[in-house]
């Protein structure tokens, strides 16, 4: 994308035809009082040389994957990146990634986004996906919005898994804090760390509008989708899948295989690097018969005047295209680069890839659990069945991280902050970036 500065001549020109003699006197009507403070005292320029010099400093202050060892999840997680990933997605007909409004232009970026919603419903066995979203959390929140314009009036109770990631319950409270009548109601999780199907049973009713539950869920615990599948369907509700590690969903029965309405999670383990916790991107999938209600775009394919193949964005009621209160959402951009990328990522890989590396994740995983608990003070909180991650007590969480940081090893998320019943408590991820030297020196660490 080019940037061309205006000349002075340029900007001689422009006030002249505005009938002004300075940029300064365009704000002669602010009080000299705040155009004083409004002064940005910046210090004298430096060279590049110089510049690099001080943001590498800064940059080494981090705990990066070239000299820690991660064991973090809960969201974001470490795995492998193909170099084709970049080396495709840089190529400059995807450098400017964005909303194609023009189709006629947009051919190869409409392409890459109808192959993209292919791959996810692939993946998630539902019958139509979007072409992307924010993260996983406003998908969670727009999956209850979606489910609340396909419901009748009568039906505006929303269960939510307590087991959910609880940044995403958080966002979903958000969304519905100032919507008079819809009511959140939080279902515990059992011992085994799913959430509590029987207590689901109990009170999903002809009132309820929507089941929301991690798949995994935030303990990394495989929820058991069909009896609850089963009540939903019994008293009429809706059941919204999310997933925090799409990787999971290449070996785990997926959503769509039980009926679930609405499919939703966080793609960043499909190709998008950890970059601090984003950018990332949503995928959002659901069953055909409620696509018209569905947020965001879908691509589609048609042919033209001629006959040829070719992409239109086939629904797009965003506050963009129509009436703000019509629109189906209000989010205003999409992450199509991260989209694309998982696009690269999933078919360099394949069907058989993706299962492959999602089976080495659940053997590095429960290798780990295992050697923890010979030879460790850890142990396993749950004992339901999980993909990468599980949560493990500790008789002194604090003092552990504190061993830890001191070999450069981050075991994982103290769960205090989240569930002030679990204190003593942290959840581990184990992916295929994780050694076995790696697993046995956090072993070591962990048993002193």
């Amino acid at each position: 994308m080019r940037y061309t500065p205006h000349t002075s001549v340029d900007c001689e020109h422009m006030l002249r035809v505005i009938g002004v003699d300075s940029v300064e006197a365009l704000y002669q009507h602010i009080p000299l009082t705040l155009r004083e403070r409004a002064k940005i005292n910046l210090p004298e320029g430096i060279s590049e040389l110089a510049v690099r010099r001080r943001l590498a400093a800064l940059a080494s202050r981090n705990a990066t994957t070239l000299d820690w060892s991660l064991f973090l999840g809960g969201g974001i997680y470490h795995h492998f990146i193909p170099s084709a990933v970049d080396a495709t997605i840089s190529r400059a007909e995807f450098s400017t990634s964005y909303t194609p409004y023009q189709p006629e232009v947009s051919q190869g970026t409409l392409q890459a986004l109808f192959e993209y919603q292919t791959l996810i419903c692939q993946l998630t066995g539902m019958e139509v996906s979007n072409a992307a979203v924010y993260d996983g959390a406003s998908a969670a929140a727009e999956a209850v919005l979606m489910s609340r314009r396909i419901q009748p009036s009568t039906r505006r109770r929303v269960l939510i898994s307590r087991a959910l990631h609880p940044q995403y319950r958080a966002v979903v409270a958000a969304y519905l804090r100032n919507l008079q009548d819809a009511e959140l109601h939080e279902i515990p999780f059992a011992e085994t760390g799913a959430t509590d199907i029987d207590e689901i049973a109990r009170r999903v009713d002809d009132h309820s509008m929507c089941v929301v539950l991690g798949y995994p869920n935030f303990f990394g615990v495989i929820e058991d989708l069909a009896p609850i599948k089963a009540a939903c369907l019994k008293a009429g509700a809706h059941l919204i899948s999310v997933t925090t590690e799409a990787l999971s969903l290449a070996v785990l029965k997926p959503p769509g295989e039980f009926g679930i309405d609405i499919a939703v999670g966080e793609g960043q383990s499909l190709g998008i690097p950890m970059s601090l916790g984003g950018p990332a991107f949503v995928f959002f999938a659901c069953q055909k018969k409620f696509v018209r209600s569905m947020p965001g775009r879908l691509v589609g394919e048609t042919v033209d005047c001629e006959g040829r193949r070719g992409f239109v964005l086939t629904l797009a009621t965003r506050e963009q295209h129509i009436r703000r209160e019509k629109a189906t959402s209000n989010i205003c951009t999409s992450q199509t680069l991260c989209a694309l990328a998982a696009t690269v990522f999933m078919s360099l890989l394949g069907k058989s890839g993706l299962r492959r590396l999602a089976e080495v994740n659940v053997l590095r995983a429960h290798d780990a659990i295992g050697q923890l608990q010979k030879s460790t003070h850890l142990e396993p909180i749950f004992n339901g069945p999980f993909f990468n991650e599980f949560v493990l007590r500790a008789p002194d969480v604090r003092r552990l991280f504190a061993q830890c940081a001191d070999e450069k090893i981050i075991p994982g998320i103290i769960l205090k902050d989240y569930y002030p019943e679990l204190a003593d408590s942290f959840l581990m991820c184990v992916t295929e970036m994780n050694e076995r030297e790696e697993i046995e020196r956090l072993v070591r660490t962990a048993g002193q």
